[in-house]
């Protein structure tokens, strides 16, 4: 028969003081895994990516009420908004909807640059250019008739906007079913959340978000363009 070694003088018998320690220093990993994790939710939150659900009708057709997109928060740090980028932002004090739910628009007009709103049609002034019709055949809700919605001002009535510094002119895509610019006026950059980057759900809807191109403007062209045409600069030379 074989019996267990007993302990000698100098070893402890486990009681229940080392068993309630082990029970407290797993308790005390969990408690920093939790917050750990929960640090770097909300770094990533915070300054890199977040989800957004739309739900309003302001962007239809690109985006829909329900759809989930991710905000990049990352590349406006080095890569400044351009015009035809989709933003998320904190709606203007006074504008608030339902618990301060962030607003989604497309950007319009750049800083310093004027927009105005003619017979249902927009266009844009670049700092140093001419007034440019600016082409949105690409995004905006179109008609029964298959033509774009027309752009027109709001109860107001302004028809005008010169865009302030480190501000933005911005607009939804279905035009008739949008507040925005038109109606407070270009927004801080400090309101913006950061860019509408992917949509990832529904999953059939699922792909990157570019921002359209055009072609007949360039911000900050001094020549400017009008109508797709190079606007002529007279220069004198004058002789000895």
């Amino acid at each position: 028969m074989t019996y267990a070694p007993q302990p000698t003088s100098g070893e402890a018998m486990p009681d229940e003081a080392s068993r309630s320690r082990r029970g407290w220093g797993c308790l005390l990993e969990i408690v920093e895994t939790l917050v750990l994790t929960l640090v770097i939710y909300l770094l990533i939150h915070n300054f890199v990516a977040q989800p957004f659900e739309v739900e309003q009708m302001s962007m239809s057709p690109t985006i829909a009420p329900g759809e989930y997109v991710l905000i990049d928060k990352i590349t406006p740090r080095f890569d400044p908004y351009s015009r035809g980028d989709v933003v998320v932002f904190t709606p203007p004090p006074g504008y608030e909807q339902q618990g301060d739910i962030p607003f989604i628009k497309r950007i319009i007009a750049l800083p310093g640059e004027t927009i105005r709103l003619e017979n249902g049609r927009v266009f844009i002034t670049p700092v140093g250019g001419v007034p440019t019709l600016l082409d949105e055949s690409s995004y905006l809700r179109s008609r029964v008739d298959g033509g774009p919605v027309e752009t027109l001002p709001s109860g107001q009535g302004t028809t005008e906007w010169t865009v302030p510094e480190d501000s933005y002119f911005v607009m939804g895509d279905n035009r008739g079913s949008s507040q925005d610019s038109r109606v407070f006026g270009p927004i801080g950059e400090d309101l913006i959340l950061g860019r509408a980057w992917l949509r990832y759900f529904p999953l059939d809807r699922v792909g990157f978000m570019s921002a359209p191109e055009y072609p007949n403007l360039r911000a900050g062209d001094e020549a400017g363009y009008l109508g797709g045409s190079s606007a002529t600069i007279q220069v004198s030379i004058s002789r000895p």
